[in-house]
């Protein structure tokens, strides 16, 4: 399953990222397989929240001596940026030799003085090793909410799978040798539609600030919203919650991964294996937002109701756990797709009238009955399929988010 336009940033109404500290170049190496947060609090009234986020899977072989220029669209905006680097999936070292963050203008343009070094343990190169992760140091300035924040990595000593994320409904830019540094697009002639390496940026912001993890798999990475226009629903939902006065509630991570399941492992690791890397590691998130389980029906695998709710209730106890509030969401209508069958079905009415019904969520959010046909319950309603009658078109997209209550996101566990 595969489950606006690009804002041009002009340097007078963003605020310019601030020149990082110039230090000796040398290389630090991660220490730990997923990095926690080193700093729950930054003090006082300030804290880490996550800005951004796209889960990484395992992704094909990265070309060694090449940089990546990586677009991604800000949440929450604030100031000590830190971009974290995975190497999750990876079977080697692999070195960032430079990188750098700024501020896009179009394409692969920057805006003129926003690209400022990224250093990590005060150097501005580092490896790190098969399986682990690493977080940049906070980066001096401050970035705007809804920002198209670009970052540039160049990337040496890469070999077999890399980590990133495949599906990222954002085009991206490669070129090949070191052009991190560089703010004009003159080098970064390959276009390309993945995310890599790069997994999550977070900003310093207010504590009465926090983010919310969307955890999904293609409606939520977006497959048949519109590309480079941010239209996936956790887009619409980011911009409503930006502008709500009343809402705490500003960052949104959208870890959605593209035919994903709950219960098992293959298009991406399962919802359940993937959770403390992709919600529990990141910081200043309150709430959690549960909405797959659409592939795991769908897949003719035997999984019944009593399987994928327990693996819900697995994910609810673990965010609690946490102290983190849990929203779920009933699972969208799929009459048309080619998986369609009676028996699915029955499962999917199953599992939604245990998510509307059982209590086991801190709240619900029923996708199910805003995006489906009045005539024919099954099917989604035709102004909302995208086409395959399983992933909703941007109309589609726009109905989800405006059918989240903002309050529902709120947590005071």
């Amino acid at each position: 399953m595969r489950a606006g336009h690009p804002r041009r940033l002009a340097p007078v109404v963003v605020a310019a990222l601030v020149t990082a500290v110039c230090v000796t170049l040398g290389t630090v190496v991660a220490q730990v397989r997923v990095q926690q947060d080193p700093v729950s609090a930054a003090g006082g009234d300030r804290h880490f929240a996550l800005t951004w986020g796209a889960s990484a899977e395992r992704q094909g072989a990265g070309p060694a001596e090449r940089s990546y220029r990586l677009v991604v669209r800000t949440s929450v905006g604030g100031n000590a940026l830190r971009i974290r680097l995975t190497n999750a999936f990876g079977e080697h070292p692999v070195t960032f030799a430079s990188a750098y963050a700024g501020l896009r203008l179009q394409g692969a343009e920057l805006v003129p003085g926003s690209n400022r070094r990224l250093t990590f343990g005060g150097q501005p190169s580092v490896t790190v090793p098969a399986g682990e992760t690493i977080l940049s140091d906070p980066l001096p300035g401050t970035v705007a909410a809804q920002s198209d924040l670009v970052v540039s990595l160049y990337v040496t000593g890469a070999q077999g799978p890399t980590s990133g994320h495949g599906m990222a409904m954002q085009t991206s830019y490669a070129a090949a040798g070191d052009h991190a540094a560089e703010e004009a697009a003159t080098s970064w002639t390959d276009a390309m539609s993945s995310w890599y390496w790069l997994d999550a940026v977070s900003v310093q912001t207010s504590t009465a600030i926090s983010s919310v993890v969307l955890l999904g798999d293609s409606i939520t990475d977006g497959w048949a919203s519109s590309t480079d226009r941010n239209r996936r629903w956790p887009d619409y939902l980011s911009r409503r919650l930006q502008a709500a006065t009343d809402s705490p509630v500003k960052g949104v991570a959208n870890e959605g991964i593209s035919g994903n399941k709950v219960l098992a492992d293959g298009a991406g690791e399962a919802a359940l294996h993937r959770f403390d890397r992709d919600v529990l590691a990141h910081p200043g998130v309150s709430t959690v937002f549960v909405f797959e389980g659409i592939n795991d029906i769908k897949a003719h695998t035997g999984v019944t109701v009593d399987d994928l709710t327990a693996g819900y209730r697995q994910l609810v106890d673990r965010a609690h756990a946490a102290g983190k509030c849990v929203v779920g969401a009933t699972v969208m209508a799929y009459k048309g797709w080619y998986e369609y069958d009676a028996a699915g079905e029955a499962v999917r009415q199953g599992v939604n009238d245990w998510i509307r019904h059982s209590g086991v969520f801190d709240a619900v959010v029923d996708f199910d009955k805003i995006t489906r046909s009045p005539y024919d319950p099954q099917a989604l309603l035709p102004v909302f399929d995208g086409g395959d009658h399983l992933h909703p078109n941007d109309k589609g997209m726009q109905a989800m988010a405006d059918a989240v209550d903002l309050n529902a996101l709120r947590c005071d566990r």
